[in-house]
């Protein structure tokens, strides 16, 4: 019997992504649409749907006051899955004498998969639209005109939820090209006893880096994550925000011609912002000892007019 059953779940966590075509592609953008549910000139999505009321709920999570980052170390190193490191400049040190105010400077492209960040609503587009049906001409060289992280200026503050999927399989990590499908986040809430509702910021946890950790880094050509199927559960669920600890998708996404759907659906279709590269490890670690899978979840991005995006430090307080 024991056999049997590590049979099964090893046929279950390699399973690879189920097909879809571009047809079912186009029909999934449609039917998770939230273009003009917040009027036509909305450039926020689904951070509309926190509110002062979430916000005072999420405020109530808090029991111990306890904080865990959410973000990974900066990784100045290249790397199969960093390629372009986070630089740090000394622009003033005790290498010149006399010298006792002390300064530096950063240089990062947060975007990709080496660095904890967040996309704004402009970061990607379909067909020639961004979200809402903004124009993706509207994104020129001097950066986005509508939906840039400018957005988010006042912080997100709310209920975070921890969809921790190795826990659910009983495995240390995911293995490369896992699928991520509705039914095993249904058997997560019904596991954990939490079930993500209206307002909530959703992370989920492949095991990225507790993977990179015992096997070393490599060029996530292949990765775990969610199936573009999962996306019409998050909808259902009317999160207003997307984590992982990679880029959300599973890579290959199994969904002809549209190598990101996840990613895809979920900003463009939803208008739903997403942070990557989170750094789950600790967090999964702290909410296993209490048995508490939800959580205030505090983050702010810079402020840059007509930016796609921000590096930051997601925090998760219990």
């Amino acid at each position: 019997m024991r056999a049997l059953i590590f049979l099964f779940c090893s046929l279950t966590l390699s399973a690879q992504p189920r097909p879809a075509t571009t047809a079912d592609f186009d029909r999934w953008m449609k039917e998770l649409s939230n273009w003009g549910r917040w009027g036509k000139d909305d450039q926020r999505g689904t951070l509309n749907l926190i509110t002062q009321a979430s916000r005072q709920a999420a405020a109530r999570l808090v029991r111990e006051g306890s904080a865990v980052s959410l973000s990974r170390d900066a990784e100045k190193e290249q790397a199969p899955d960093v390629t372009r490191p986070f630089v740090h400049e000394m622009t003033a040190s005790s290498d010149k004498p006399g010298t006792e105010i002390f300064g530096d400077r950063f240089t990062i492209q947060h975007h990709g998969l080496g660095h904890t960040h967040m996309d704004a609503l402009c970061h990607f587009s379909y067909k020639g639209s961004l979200y809402n049906g903004f124009s993706t001409k509207e994104v020129t060289s001097r950066g986005a005109a509508h939906l840039d992280i400018e957005n988010a200026r006042d912080g997100i503050f709310a209920r975070g939820v921890l969809i921790d999927i190795p826990e659910l399989k009983g495995v240390p990590y995911l293995e490369t090209g896992v699928a991520i499908y509705p039914e095993d986040l249904d058997a997560w809430e019904k596991k954990s006893g939490v079930r993500v509702k209206a307002g909530d910021v959703v992370f989920i946890r492949t095991g990225r880096w507790a993977r990179r950790a015992a096997k070393g880094p490599w060029s996530m050509a292949e990765r775990a994550g969610l199936h573009a199927t999962s996306v019409a559960w998050l909808h259902k669920r009317d999160i207003a925000m997307l984590g992982s600890d990679a880029s959300a998708d599973v890579w290959p996404s199994g969904v002809e011609g549209v190598p990101q759907p996840v990613h895809t659906l979920v900003i463009v279709a939803m208008g739903t912002p997403i942070f990557d590269n989170c750094d789950l490890e600790r967090l999964s670690r702290e909410a296993k000892a209490r048995k508490r899978w939800d959580f205030l979840l505090t983050a702010a991005p810079l402020t840059v007019p007509a930016a796609t995006g921000s590096a930051l430090n997601p925090i998760a307080i219990f």
